[in-house]
């Protein structure tokens, strides 16, 4: 621009810039260092990016790391996505994608995406908002069924044993191995019927810890199916277990068909279980005794025989291992039961088997060895058996009918286990 005056340009923020006429051309002092720094910006070397207060360049910024900046796909250094279903799809992709870094500063560095904590404060206001909240009724309701852990049997009661229960268990025992024999010396069918009795008394005591617990068992139509099946069995022998068990599924089905507030498979389990355990065990008893089951009509002595024997491994384990017992069979099942009452009881059923069964016809002394040998590992398994039971519902006893030993369940938990063990015995050996 040329001019002959001098000229005055004046600024909107009031400063009057610097003029100069020697060659009569306006010139702004400052131009050139926009200039420059137009030309050369500076750049910070850690993050690849112009400094804030540096002119812009017009220029796409790069965001990726120098590496990948200087190779000729930049995208090549990331992973293609992968499917993550399972356990197993983790441990073979860990080695692509760490997703912990989709976790927050304070994750472990084996976190998962979808793994977080919320803080506890979110925690109190999402518990109130679904008090709050409508919720729908429950379709299934009082289940048995708990959490799985590592030690599903721990915190549970343990039946302990102490001077006076041990005198009182005496004492009922002594008076309850009278009144057996003197039914055993009345015959068959006294003894079926004391049979009965006791198998309708400890399905009873079973189903009714079951309810303890919160099970909804048709007591009712399992302690029927229990006589029904003892008495079936002795007028027609072991075909009678399949057609009463059969019957005993289809009307519980029955049973629970309506039952919409409780839940079916925890209460049919339930019934099939104490019917099987208590009903199917037990009814041997019955097949021993039942006419043409035994040869020569002998079964009532094998029955007595194994009642002896079981009585006489339970008393000499409680004996002799109050004394010596050290170490238990099981801590977790049962720490009142211990190796040294096992050794005991088999010491005393080996005696029994030797001297006092073959009093009795047609118990020999190499036939009451055996069995006795046989039993003295099956007892002690049968009582392991219901210390089980009654560690996993969690209750001290199945009942108390019996002053010191709890309830019937509890004195013919090992015989259960000892009756259809004989009954193939005698036919295995030929005991008859």
């Amino acid at each position: 621009m040329r001019s002959d005056d001098e000229f005055s340009f004046v600024d909107p923020t009031g400063e009057v810039p610097v003029v100069s006429t020697t060659d009569s051309r306006v010139t702004i002092t400052g131009a050139e260092i926009a200039a420059e720094a137009v030309e050369a910006p500076v750049i910070d070397p850690t993050t690849l990016l112009p400094h804030w207060t540096d002119a812009p360049t017009g220029q796409v910024p790069i965001v990726v790391a120098r590496e990948a900046a200087e190779s000729d796909d930049p995208w090549s250094a990331i992973p293609a996505p992968a499917w993550r279903e399972g356990e197993v799809d983790w441990v073979a992709h860990e080695d692509q994608f760490d997703a912990s870094i989709l976790a927050g500063g304070d994750r472990e560095d084996t976190a998962r995406p979808w793994e977080f904590t919320l803080p506890d404060d979110d925690l109190v206001v999402e518990e109130a908002v679904l008090d709050e909240a409508p919720r729908p009724e429950p379709h299934r309701v009082q289940r048995t069924r708990r959490s799985v852990t590592s030690n599903p049997l721990a915190g549970r009661a343990v039946r302990q044993s102490t001077d006076r229960n041990v005198s009182r268990a005496t004492l009922t025992g002594v008076l309850l191995a009278i009144t057996v024999g003197a039914v055993f010396y009345a015959g068959v069918v006294p003894t079926a019927a004391m049979v009965l009795v006791v198998l309708g008394l400890a399905s009873a005591e079973a189903y009714a810890g079951f309810r303890s617990v919160g099970a909804h068992p048709a007591s009712v139509l399992g302690i029927v199916a229990v006589l029904t099946l003892g008495f079936s069995v002795y007028h027609k022998g072991a075909a009678a277990f399949g057609a009463v068990s059969v019957l005993l599924l289809v009307f519980g089905f029955i049973w629970y068909l309506n039952a919409h507030s409780v839940d079916v498979l925890d209460g049919l389990g339930a019934t099939m279980f104490v019917y099987a355990w208590v009903g199917v065990l037990g009814s041997y008893a019955l097949l021993m005794i039942a006419p043409n089951s035994v040869p020569q009509n002998h079964g009532i002595a094998f029955l007595f025989g194994a009642v002896l024997l079981t009585v006489a491994n339970d008393s000499g384990a409680l004996f002799t291992g109050r004394r010596f017992g050290k170490r238990p069979l099981n801590k977790a099942l049962s720490p009142n039961k211990t190796r040294g009452g096992a050794i005991g009881g088999t010491i005393v059923s080996l005696f029994v088997g030797v001297a006092i069964l073959p009093l009795m016809s047609p118990w020999t002394r190499t036939h009451g060895l055996e069995v006795a040998a046989v039993l003295s590992v099956v007892v002690p398994l049968g009582d392991l058996f219901e210390s089980m039971v009654k560690r996993t519902l969690g209750v001290k006893d199945l009942g108390r009918i019996l002053p010191g030993h709890g309830g019937l369940l509890d004195r013919v938990d090992g015989l259960l286990f000892a009756l259809p063990t004989t009954y193939y015995l005698i036919h295995v050996l030929q005991l008859g």
